[in-house]
């Protein structure tokens, strides 16, 4: 697997651990076969393993940041970045609302990703000699229930692969990781217990971003439009830039307000509808909507994923 290193704006090859880099410019891409697609985390990771699901044959790439996953398209040697954008436990992935409209990058696909938590340790280990746990602070809130059963102090680590290595690293018998099964082959740790997340229909939605902008063909399935806009300073200016969507029957699965400019009265909206701009209904329902706004942007058109099929209300 190939990274980037910290130390030196070169690229290097490791199989094992983490080399990242926060360097600018990134190196040139060295000549090669295989494409790169870029994720956030350690080699491992669950946005390592999606990008394995979207396109085996292409090369991941971890970065220690979004930003830098962001800045290795945006910048460097990475034609895609895979992004967790959000979680069916924890919500949204903090941040990526704030990085996704400034990188200049375009979501052009998504991927829903079961989450499957393994409790790692050391060769050798027992599960009654573990008394302390490692994971990231979402993998921790997300597997309570174990942590509870066995009585384990539970600690805080950067993101579940880098806890594996960690704890491989350490070789302490007393210690484990909640982490993939990708990150206890790679880290080279014995499974003790498996699948221990809370919640079985855990699943994290990633969206995939490239600096072009790809959109889909219009009336080649069903499409996805994600959009970024923020409303003039009227009375009912939400209601009115809203009131498009009812008018012409489009359906809006998402809306999320968040602050920008680091003001309480500057905010802007994240939303997701069903449909592509050149329908006529989202068409007309997007006209309305940014005559209303002040901002307004499409960061992406792409295929709805088969599991939104999978997507049923919940009637009391």
């Amino acid at each position: 697997m190939t990274c980037l290193s910290a130390s030196t704006p070169r690229r290097t090859s490791n199989a094992r651990g983490p080399c990242w880099s926060g360097a600018r410019p990134f190196p040139e891409t060295p000549v090669t076969e295989k494409k790169i697609i870029s994720y956030q985390g350690e080699p491992g990771a669950n946005s390592h393993i999606a990008c394995e699901e979207v396109h085996p044959g292409w090369e991941p790439l971890p970065t220690p940041t979004f930003e830098d996953a962001f800045a290795a398209v945006s910048d460097g040697p990475a034609s895609l970045a895979m992004i967790p954008i959000e979680n069916s436990v924890a919500g949204r992935v903090a941040d990526i609302h704030h990085l996704l409209p400034r990188s200049g990058l375009h979501i052009i696909g998504e991927h829903f990703l079961p989450i499957r938590f393994q409790l790692c340790a050391p060769k050798g280990a027992k599960l009654d000699s573990v008394k302390d746990v490692y994971s990231h602070v979402h993998a921790l809130g997300q597997c309570r229930k174990i942590i509870r059963k066995l009585g384990l102090r539970a600690h805080v680590a950067a993101d579940t692969a880098g806890s594996a290595r960690e704890v491989a690293e350490w070789n302490d018998r007393a210690k484990a990781s909640l982490a993939t099964r990708l990150a206890a082959q790679i880290y080279g740790l014995d499974i003790l217990m498996k699948d221990v997340e809370d919640e079985k229909h855990n699943t994290t939605r990633f969206i995939i971003l490239s600096k072009n902008d790809e959109r889909a063909a219009h009336g080649n399935g069903p499409t996805v439009t994600s959009f970024i806009f923020r409303v003039r300073n009227l009375p009912a200016a939400l209601y009115k830039a809203l009131g498009g969507f009812a008018t012409n029957g489009v359906n809006m699965t998402k809306l999320e307000s968040y602050m920008v400019e680091g003001q309480f009265f500057a905010t802007m909206f994240y939303a997701e509808v069903d449909g592509h701009p050149d329908d006529l209904p989202l068409k007309r329902a997007l006209e309305e909507l940014e005559f209303f706004s002040r901002e307004f942007r499409i960061l992406g058109v792409y295929p709805a994923h088969p599991f939104r099929d999978t997507f049923k209300e919940v009637r009391e």
